[in-house]
């Protein structure tokens, strides 16, 4: 799908999407005292999750075919423009602190490139050409995910960055917040997350940016969980890149482990910060190297890896 070039074409095609819609009611919400607003905008915010818990079902079956592939060396690549493109790249730039993913396992790209994510780049959405051209750099495998997010579910970059991974035979999912959308029609996994229109008029950075990073906080967490990157609700495989996440390593090991102060200091010097080693140290009574052979062979799985060590 290519972008509408006759302006009038174009404006009928944005007025008939839910998310572009006016609503007449809200037409002097300028005039409203300031608490007003808030209450409104509140209440608004408000149904989002109702929404999202209709396409749950999508959601995890497009998670359970994301994780598969991850498992097999896979990655997981996000791609929009605007709003969605910096969601992407946000969900993936936390991938790493949380759950100690190279940088290259989830990849967010926004069409226009960095620069974009505080600016517009003129153009960039309506580009078919860049989304090829951004995935071509990346070298797609069958065992990569590409997701397509656009709020509207028409922007050519999305669409084109999907139909692209799906002819490379990635794995595809198309997320926009309008149903019949031409993006979830294009991925193999369509989620349509319908929140109907904004409080302003068009702006798509409010309930459906807010929907958009729901499901991307479900696609990737509940990945990782299924990676084996948790112990029960603990981010065991979390990097303890500054003094809070240190102290955090220190307070997981004591809630995974009940060991005393002195034991997880000790754990977690014999296995260099690693939490999830430490954890294993602690419980199944072995030093830092059989700790990280354990893990290694149980495929980062700690659960697997108490179990063959009898713990």
């Amino acid at each position: 799908m290519t972008s509408t070039s006759n302006p009038r074409d174009l404006r009928a095609e944005l007025e008939s999407l839910t998310t572009e819609a006016f609503r007449p009611e809200l037409a002097g919400i300028d005039q409203l005292p300031t608490l007003d607003i808030a209450r409104l905008m509140n209440a608004e915010d408000a149904t989002v999750a109702a929404s999202v818990a209709h396409r749950l079902p999508e959601i995890s079956a497009a998670i359970d075919a994301v994780a598969e592939r991850m498992g097999r060396g896979g990655r997981l690549i996000y791609m929009g423009a605007g709003t969605a493109g910096r969601l992407g790249v946000l969900d993936a730039s936390e991938c790493p602190p949380t759950f100690n993913t190279d940088p290259s396992q989830v990849v967010g790209l926004i069409a226009g490139g960095p620069p974009a994510m505080v600016t517009s780049v003129e153009g960039a959405e309506d580009s078919r050409e860049l989304a090829e051209a951004d995935l071509d750099a990346l070298a797609l495998t069958a065992d990569d995910t590409v997701v397509g997010i656009s709020a509207s579910g028409r922007t050519p970059y999305a669409i084109a960055a999907v139909e692209h991974a799906r002819s490379a035979g990635a794995l595809t999912i198309g997320l926009s917040c309008n149903e019949h959308s031409a993006l979830a029609a294009a991925a193999e996994h369509g989620i349509e997350v319908v929140v109907g229109p904004e409080l302003l008029t068009g702006s798509t950075r409010l309930k459906a940016g807010t929907a958009q990073k729901l499901v991307l906080n479900m696609l990737s967490t509940i990945t990782m969980i299924r990676l084996g990157k948790t112990y029960g609700n603990l981010m065991v495989d979390v990097r303890a890149s500054n003094e809070k996440l240190r102290a955090r390593s220190r307070r997981i090991v004591a809630l995974a482990t009940g060991a005393d102060d002195a034991e997880i200091e000790r754990a977690l010097a014999a296995t260099d910060g690693e939490v999830k080693n430490a954890i294993l140290v602690v419980l199944a009574g072995v030093d830092g190297p059989t700790a990280a052979r354990l893990l290694e062979e149980s495929g980062g799985r700690l659960r697997a890896a108490l179990t063959a060590a009898g713990g």
